[in-house]
C-alpha cells in the first residue's frame, strides 16, 4: 500500500508512522510515497534522521552504528537525507539522539538543503529571462501571453473567437513560465519553516 503525505516536521511524521503501524500497516520504504504493508498491528518506537554521505562506506557505517545500539535502519539511502530507523531492543535508548543539539542538527540540515535547491533555480530563472525564454513582463500583464496579432483592438465575434481560441495556449504559457518562481519560492518557504523548527528544538 502506498500512501502520500508531506512533512516538515520529523516528530509529526514519525508520530504518523508509528500510528500507522499500530492500525496494522507497517512501514517499509519510502520514495514518492511512503509504503506500508499488512501486519500485525504494534506500538513501535520510530524515529528519524536527515543526512546525506558522500560514499556507501560512511553510509554502512552509519547505520551499524546504530544497529549496534539497538536501532533497525528501516529506509533511506546515502543521499537521500532523511533515514528511518526502528527500535528493535528492548534495552536500547528511546531516542536515536543522545541531545538537543544533535536533534536539532537535522533541522538545520534540511533546511540548508531547500536553500540550495532554491538557489540552484534561482540561475536557470535568470537565465531564461535574460534569454528570452520567459516574459517576465506578462507573469505581471497577462495580455502579453496572448501571441494573436491585433488580438486587443478586435470587439465582437472577432474579439471572442479569437481570444477564446488561444486561451489554452496562453494559460499554458503562464504556467510554464510561473513553474520556475513558485519552485524557488516554495523551497524558500520550507527552508524558512524548518529553520523555525531548529530554532524552537534549540530553546
Amino acid at each position: 500500500m502506498m500512501k502520500f503525505k508531506f512533512f516538515l516536521n520529523f516528530e509529526k511524521e514519525a508520530s504518523w508512522l508509528n500510528q500507522m503501524a499500530a492500525q496494522g500497516f507497517e512501514f517499509v520504504g519510502k520514495s514518492m510515497g511512503y509504503r506500508f504493508r499488512p501486519a500485525k498491528p504494534e506500538n513501535p518506537n520510530i524515529k528519524i534522521d536527515y543526512r546525506t554521505f558522500k560514499n556507501k562506506a560512511d553510509f554502512k557505517d552509519y547505520c551499524t552504528l546504530f544497529e549496534d545500539c539497538g536501532w533497525k535502519h528501516i529506509t533511506g539511502t546515502k543521499s537521500s537525507g532523511a533515514q528511518y530507523f526502528k527500535k528493535v531492543k528492548a534495552d536500547a535508548d528511546e531516542d536515536i539522539f543522545s541531545d538537543a543539539d544533535s536533534k536539532a542538527g537535522r533541522y538545520k540540515r534540511l533546511s540548508q538543503m531547500y536553500m540550495s535547491l532554491a538557489m540552484c533555480y534561482l540561475p536557470i530563472f535568470a537565465v531564461l529571462i535574460t534569454t528570452g525564454a520567459i516574459d517576465a513582463a506578462a507573469l505581471i500583464n497577462p495580455k502579453l501571453l496572448y501571441f494573436t496579432p491585433g488580438l486587443w483592438e478586435m470587439s465582437g465575434t472577432d474579439f471572442w473567437g479569437a481570444f477564446l481560441f488561444e486561451t489554452p495556449f496562453a494559460l499554458f504559457r503562464a504556467a510554464t513560465w510561473a513553474l520556475f518562481p513558485l519552485i524557488i519560492i516554495l523551497f524558500l518557504i520550507f527552508s524558512y519553516k524548518v529553520e523555525q523548527q531548529y530554532k524552537k528544538t534549540t530553546r
